[in-house]
């Protein structure tokens, strides 16, 4: 008779005790997701940050500014930038679950990576805003 399966007599309770608070925490399916659309986001914008990166060589800074004043070429650098950094956060975060360990730094760790993926993208947005003249 095999042992584990289902209808044997085997005590469920050790093994549900040692698993216990450790299910699933319901947002896996939803980072999946958001991470694969951002991914497709970003090849999609990646080409137009390139394109507009390109028409910056050799500008001044009037220039540059000039390119930015426009709405469609601001739009693009800010979807690049919002799908960047929640890209960024998401596969932190993915890294950090699976390879710290210490519960504690774990924590701090997830925090910490919140708080630079906020400072970063409110930088950078304040930056393409400022340059675009707003």
């Amino acid at each position: 008779m095999a042992h584990g399966i289902i209808g044997d007599n085997v005590p469920v309770r050790g093994t549900t005790r040692r698993v216990r608070y450790l299910g699933a925490a319901k947002s896996g399916t939803r980072d999946v997701w958001l991470m694969r659309l951002t991914s497709v986001a970003l090849l999609l914008l990646a080409i137009a940050f390139i394109w507009i990166v390109l028409t910056l060589i050799g500008k001044d800074l009037a220039g540059v500014r000039a390119v930015f004043s426009h709405p469609p070429v601001a739009i693009l650098m800010l979807l690049f930038i919002l799908a960047s950094i929640v890209h960024m956060k998401l596969g932190m975060q993915a890294i950090i679950d699976d390879y710290v360990h210490s519960m504690h730094l774990k924590e701090w760790a997830l925090i910490a990576n919140i708080f630079f993926c906020i400072g970063t993208g409110v930088a950078a947005v304040f930056a393409v805003l400022k340059l675009g003249g707003l």
